[in-house]
Order: structure tokens, then sequence, then C-alpha cells
């Protein structure tokens, strides 16, 4: 790794430890502006996105290591209101990716099927093998966010009556924290983004995509419907940054109203978490050697 690459992973993890959150249990989410830039100003919005290039390409050259390594699997997920930038934070930091070696998964409303499991289930058959990284496009965090806000969708989960008490959030919490434990020490990475959007801003894009026919396809009626329940959805967010943050499975509350921004600060984290794993090559052994030097001699004879 050159000095220039050392730099910008170094400058990654500054920004990026500005948004991660180890221990939420005193978490406020008015703390974090969704309109923030952190050191970068409107005028250094191009500085920014010269900086998620040569992330993207720092980033290929770790998940490239990564997948030869094949010890490692990395899980990546995102969670936000709607309009919030998901879709594009994905698209632009994994663009320079090799798509054999990352999976992605959106999780929209389960199925008959789905809701026949626990509700870990459906994220469970899709975690990524070693060497790879895993995106879910929201995930199990579903069941403590539009369940809890939307507490009818509880009862249609076919739970025994016995086992739906207020106490089941608490306990789906408990799990999670299980569950991602169990990850880490399966050598599973963990890191987790909500992007912030504030309501004003989502207003603004919704608007955008009813004013652009080829943005029609994604607005949907009952996306406007679920601005009525944005206080409660900002609550549910908080409580679970508060009752799920980990060092081994961090929360990233990132600024979500500046797509530029966004996008850079996502890239950030993912470079952080991939360079702390110390990626390497495989080394080959004196046999392994042996063969490629008599291999080159083959080659070199034709």
């Amino acid at each position: 790794m050159g000095n220039g690459t050392k730099s910008l992973v170094k400058q990654a993890r500054e920004l990026a430890a500005r948004y991660r959150i180890d221990d939420g249990r005193k978490f406020q989410l008015e703390s974090i502006d969704p309109d923030d830039t952190g050191p970068f100003s409107d005028d250094d919005k191009s500085k920014a996105q010269d900086a998620l290039a040569a992330g993207v390409d720092v980033l290929s050259e770790l998940q490239d290591k990564l997948y030869a390594q094949d010890q490692w699997s990395v899980l990546l997920i995102f969670q936000a209101m709607d309009a919030a930038g998901k879709d594009g934070a994905i698209k632009h930091v994994m663009s320079g990716v090799n798509p054999q070696g990352c999976q992605v998964f959106s999780f929209k409303a389960p199925s008959a099927e789905e809701l026949d499991h626990d509700f870990l289930w459906r994220c469970q058959r899709n975690l990524p093998e070693r060497g790879r990284i895993g995106i879910f496009n929201r995930s199990y965090y579903e069941e403590t966010l539009v369940v809890r806000v939307h507490d009818e969708l509880l009862h249609r989960q076919n739970l025994p009556e016995t086992l739906v008490t207020k106490d089941i959030f608490t306990q789906r919490f408990a799990d999670i924290r299980n569950f991602e434990s169990y990850l880490a020490r399966n050598g599973v990475l963990v890191r987790k983004f909500f992007l912030h959007v504030s309501k004003k801003e989502q207003k603004k894009r919704f608007l955008e995509r009813l004013e652009d026919p080829e943005k029609h396809w994604k607005f949907s009626a009952q996306d406007v419907k679920e601005r009525g329940h944005w206080n409660a959805y900002m609550d549910a967010y908080q409580d679970v940054v508060r009752q799920t943050s980990a060092p081994h499975a961090p929360w990233f509350v990132v600024p979500a109203d500046n797509k530029w921004f966004t996008r850079t600060v996502v890239a950030a984290a993912v470079i952080d978490a991939l360079d702390a794993l110390d990626l390497s090559y495989p080394k080959i052994g004196a046999s392994q050697r042996a063969d490629l030097d008599r291999a080159r001699e083959t080659l070199m004879r034709e």
C-alpha cells in the first residue's frame, strides 16, 4: 500500500469516526444534522467527489484481497426513510467492486413463506460467504421499525398470542444483539448505516420524482402516507441505535440531505472497516512455487 493510499485510508478513518456509534445508550438523533457536510463546505463538493472516486479505487483493491484471502465476510446494512438515497449510495460506493465478490439483497414486505419463519430467517439465508461483501438494502431491523410503527403488522406474523407482549421489541433487540455477536465471532464484519434525511429534503425529493416522468416508477402513494408517522419513525430509529450499537457492529448515522456527502461517508466507513482486517493475498508454499516455475518454463518453451 503506497503512501497516497495510506493517507487516503487515514482520512477515511477520521471521516467515518465522526458518525460511528459503538455505544448508543445516550444517543440523541437530534445530535446529527441531516444537512451536515462534515469537513467539507459547499465549495468543497468537487473535492469530496474526487475523494469518493479515489476511495472507490482503494475499496476495489481491498475487496480483491478480501476475496482472495477467503477468511472474512462483510455485511453492510442500510436502513433509511424513503428517498434518503440508499440505492444511490450502494451504487456509487460499490461501483468499483468485482461483482463476483459482492451480493446485494433488498428486503421488502415479507412473503407468506417468510412470515412462517422467525424474523431473522430471511436475512440469515442471504448472509455473505467468506471472501464476499453482502449488502442488505433494509434488513431484519424492519422488525423493530416499520413493525413497531404499524403494530398491526405484528399480528400478521402468525406468532402465538402469548408471545406478543409489551416486551416483544425489547426481546427482538436482545435477539439482534446476540445474532450480531454470533456473526462477529464467526468472521462476519458487520457495519450498519442509517441514512438520516430530513423531512424537508424528503419532500423535495418526492416532488422531484413526481415532476420527472423517468422517476415516476420510484414513487408510491404509500410513501406520502408514511410521512404522517415521521416522529414515530424517528423515535424508532433512535431506539434502534441506542439498543444495538456495539464495537463489533457499530451504527453510522450518516447525514443524507447531500447525496455527495452521504456517499463519501459510506465509502470512508467501508474502507476503514476493510483496512482494519489487515487483509493480504495468500502466500504460496515452496511446492506451489515450484509448480508455478514449471508452468512458466512450459509456456516459455512453446
